[in-house]
């Protein structure tokens, strides 16, 4: 057998992620092939609180801590203990992470080749309903005592470990976890290297899943395959806990970046995941609605609401709702009073509107301004535009559209090449139907502002 070296490590924390994240205990044994030729276990001084619900988990409280040696003193006695040797624990990243991060504070770059026992547990002894320590160990019938200390889950630890090592007897697995060339030690500790392997280089979304299938980030991607690794090298907290959490990873190829976006709304207003921020709010457009009030004059209002009906257009600030109805008014001389623009009860004073012709002191009949209102909320309606996206399809055989009708997102689609679409009836046998929503509206208009006409085809020049 191998002479190998190998550290065998577990730490305890104060619980903050990767950044922040102080270590409480360590425990390190030293194996030299399968043999234990050294151990080393010690608290360690934080100095930060310890928040009570790390103190629930393991134990360990201020007072525990207080004499402990801070890191900085036992810092010399970690690197002479693990020079030259493999960098061993379950979850290796968590722990290898959270120690370079701890001598990061001090200066000093520690480097270790490492082995994580879960991913080597998940290849080696495959069919386990779990890969946790504690429920490892019970269904191997590796003993476990003081669970969540250091010194407890270090010495299970290395007990699994040399389980690992009798499994592979040739070295064929660990060496090509340690081959620099593979990726195998970056990967979450739940995701195979098969799932990465299968993901496209191509634009679409990928969806992070935890153990119990739920959706828990949504992403987009020019590549996703590459999009997907970059989260496993990323070392922020919250990235960091994501990856803790995934165990596996599903994808939809768009074709293009636009449907991307579009259905990255679309699923995280569906699946509300835990680690997206973005987006995740619904968030209520401003509208133009009509009314009639008790003396028989229509009246223009904004609203905000999520409704559908009774609106005649959209608007994704206050203030550009505030700007069409001011435009309305001026066009059609209306009553900024009679369209929301000010709060008075008396007859308007609109600082920039003044051609009025007096329906709010009585001066014009009822039936005249109702006219001029319907022809107002007519030219809304005609300016609401129905057109056609044609973007890239998912393979050279086909291409894409996003149909907009009458200014409302519909959805999108995928059309053969030779396809011949002559009307939007001929759309809608191939469209995935989506919510129009504040976020869709925003990719939208962003892609416009961005690419202008070039790609907006009417219904007729679509074929």
């Amino acid at each position: 057998m191998s002479e190998k070296l190998y550290s065998v490590i577990d730490v305890e924390t104060t619980g903050k992620g990767i950044h922040g994240n102080r270590i409480t205990e360590i425990c390190i044994v030293i194996l030299q092939g399968n043999k234990i030729i050294d151990k080393y276990t010690s608290l360690v001084n934080p100095e930060c609180n310890i928040p009570p619900f790390i103190t629930g988990l393991t134990g360990i409280d201020n007072d525990l801590v207080r004499d402990a040696p801070r890191f900085h003193e036992i810092a010399e006695q970690i690197i002479n203990m693990t020079t030259g040797a493999i960098f061993v624990a379950h979850n290796v990243n968590f722990d290898y992470n959270v120690i370079k991060e701890e001598f990061r504070n001090l200066g000093y770059s520690f480097v270790r080749k490492k082995l994580c026992t879960v991913r080597l547990s998940r290849k080696l002894i495959p069919g386990m309903l779990s890969y946790s320590l504690g429920k490892l160990c019970t269904s191997l019938n590796i003993p476990l005592e003081d669970r969540h200390r250091a010194e407890g889950d270090t010495d299970a630890t290395v007990i699994l470990f040399k389980r690992i090592l009798e499994l592979d007897p040739d070295f064929e697995l660990i060496d090509k976890f340690l081959n620099v060339r593979s990726k195998e030690a970056t990967l979450p500790p739940h995701l195979k290297m098969a799932d990465i392997d299968a993901l496209p280089e191509e634009t679409g979304i990928y969806l992070f899943k935890d153990q119990k299938g739920v959706v828990i980030y949504v992403g987009k991607a020019k590549n996703i395959r590459q999009r997907v690794i970059s989260h496993f090298y990323d070392k922020k907290n919250k990235e960091f806990a994501l990856c803790q959490a995934t165990y596996a990873i599903d994808y939809e190829v768009t074709g293009n970046e636009l449907i991307a976006l579009l259905l990255e709304s679309e699923k995280i207003q569906k699946h509300y995941p835990k680690f997206n921020s973005a987006q995740k709010r619904p968030v209520a457009p401003y509208k133009i609605i009509s009314y009639i009030n008790r003396k028989g004059v229509i009246h223009l209002a904004i609203d905000r609401s999520n409704a559908a009906s009774y609106s005649f257009d959209i608007f994704y600030s206050r203030t550009e709702a505030i700007e069409k109805l001011e435009q309305l008014c001026s066009e059609y001389q209306l009553c900024p009073r009679y369209c929301s623009l000010q709060s008075t009860t008396e007859r308007c004073s609109h600082y920039k509107i003044k051609n009025c012709k007096g329906i709010c002191e009585g001066k014009e009949s009822i039936a005249l301004y109702n006219m001029r209102v319907h022809k107002a909320l007519a030219l809304l309606k005609k300016s609401k535009e129905s057109y056609l996206i044609r973007e890239r399809g998912r393979s050279i055989e086909e291409q894409s559209f996003v149909m907009i009708q009458d200014g409302i997102y519909k959805g999108f689609g995928y059309v053969d090449e030779n396809e011949k679409i002559v009307s939007l009836e001929d759309c809608e046998n191939f469209l995935y139907l989506q919510k129009h929503t504040y976020h869709t509206t925003k990719i939208i208009k962003s892609y416009l502002r961005k690419n202008g006409k070039k790609n907006i085809v009417t219904i007729n020049s679509y074929t």
